[in-house]
């Protein structure tokens, strides 16, 4: 059992690092896409164990599709094969699935899945999971900063009483928690256009490891390092 003094409520995941493990491996780098997802779902349980209450997993973002043909169709199949095939056994250990970002231009069938388990699984309360998919922040706050703007002119909202939370409300994370703490892996040491509002005031941790050998051993030092941490908020 994970322990620890200090827990934080939520923790976001910048998983890097799956084509070099595979290099490294000798092997084909679509098997480092295959076996980071076999990690997700391990990082999953230790979240559950720990405690946690929400997980954020940064897994495809809006750059992503400059990428080889190959490797995106790849992707879109490791992506049906999950919610095909994890949903259920997530669902019976009562995790919540919610897919934030623009689904829009992903294959009608994956964006089809993805309704289906948010929907299967909206009443969990053992572990919220958000996977970020299609997702870019600076996209994210442009869309909220248009939709504030087309609210103004129609009258709606008077920009002068506009708040931080009435702001966040029009985020892809409405409703869900700022992320207490971000792990990144694989050494890289920078944001890559992830959650650039959510995390104001989180806690980083960065992570030698590419993403398929992160292990239980470096979540629970993630988590040590957070719980020994003083977090004033400018205080």
């Amino acid at each position: 059992m994970l322990k620890c003094s200090s827990l934080p409520v939520h923790v976001a995941f910048i998983m890097d690092g799956n084509r070099r493990w595979a290099q490294a491996q000798g092997i084909p780098k679509m098997f480092g896409h295959r076996k980071g997802v076999e990690r997700l779902k391990d990082v999953l349980n230790m979240a559950i164990e720990a405690g946690v209450r929400y997980v954020t997993f940064f897994m495809f973002s809006t750059e992503n599709w400059q990428r080889t043909k190959e490797e995106v169709s790849y992707l879109m199949d490791l992506f049906r094969e999950a919610l095909h095939n994890a949903v259920q056994e997530q669902h019976e250990k009562g995790v919540c699935v919610r897919a934030i970002g623009d689904m829009r231009k992903f294959p009608e069938d994956i964006q089809k899945l993805s309704v289906e388990a948010e929907e299967k699984t909206r009443n969990n309360t053992t572990l919220h999971v958000q996977f970020a998919l299609n997702y870019g922040s600076r996209a994210e706050i442009l869309q909220a900063v248009q939709a504030v703007a087309q609210d103004a002119r129609e009258g709606k909202i008077d920009p002068e009483s506009l708040t931080e939370e009435n702001f966040a409300a029009r985020l892809f994370t409405a409703g869900i928690p700022d992320p207490d703490l971000l792990i990144r892996t694989s050494g890289e040491l920078r944001l890559s256009n992830f959650l650039l509002w959510q995390l104001a005031y989180a806690e980083f941790v960065f992570v030698d490891k590419h993403w398929p050998a992160f292990s239980r051993e470096d979540f629970q030092q993630a988590l040590d390092i957070y719980a020994c941490r003083q977090r004033r908020h400018g205080r």
